[in-house]
């Protein structure tokens, strides 16, 4: 189905993302008012991501921080009036302020972000969404490389950037959440 042809060039808000009719499992994302079409995840991707949500839902059980999967929309510089020009759906995002929960997703940055790697996403998740989180507020940003078994773990602390790298047989901290680690072999077990 796509975006409407009559703006399909245009500059893009949550106004007119709320109005697209999609087809079933068609899914974009906006980024600075440029609308981008997300393909299909793998079989792999889902169980990665269905690993490292269920060991951070598990350690945030009763919690004020809620994990939300993808398909789950962010719009990381929120506006009352729906004219924000950025909505995008990280594969994991964690929201810790209930002021931020909406009924339709997340309402400004989530504090922790993770990003899985698709041969279709990777020059996107590495570059321009690098300084979007980052501009956004998110506290902590993860890429996930299921094909190489790396995780780039990033943590942006006011003008500040924290960097680490860990592969399968690691156990990587979230740094914002104080005791909460990932075993790394379980999320990248195919």
């Amino acid at each position: 189905m796509g975006l409407p042809k009559e703006k399909e060039a245009d500059y893009w808000t949550y106004a007119d993302y709320r109005e697209w009719e999609l087809a079933e499992g068609e899914r974009f994302e906006i980024i600075d008012g440029t609308a981008y079409a997300m393909s299909a995840p793998t079989t792999y991707h889902q169980s990665m991501l269905m690993e490292l949500s269920r060991q951070i839902a598990n350690y945030l059980q009763g919690k004020p921080c809620k994990v939300f999967p993808a398909p789950f929309d962010v719009r990381l510089f929120y506006e009352e009036d729906e004219s924000d020009d950025t909505v995008v759906q990280p594969d994991i995002s964690v929201v810790c302020d209930e002021q931020k929960r909406g009924s339709e997703g997340c309402r400004g940055a989530p504090d922790f972000v993770a990003e899985i790697l698709s041969p279709s996403n990777t020059a996107i998740e590495m570059e321009r969404k690098f300084e979007l989180y980052r501009r956004a507020g998110v506290r902590e940003y993860w890429v996930l490389d299921g094909e190489q078994k790396i995780l780039h773990a990033y943590c942006f602390e006011r003008d500040n950037i924290a960097f680490c790298s860990y592969n399968a047989a690691d156990i990587a901290p979230v740094r914002i959440f104080s005791g909460l680690e990932i075993v790394l072999e379980q999320v990248f077990t195919q």
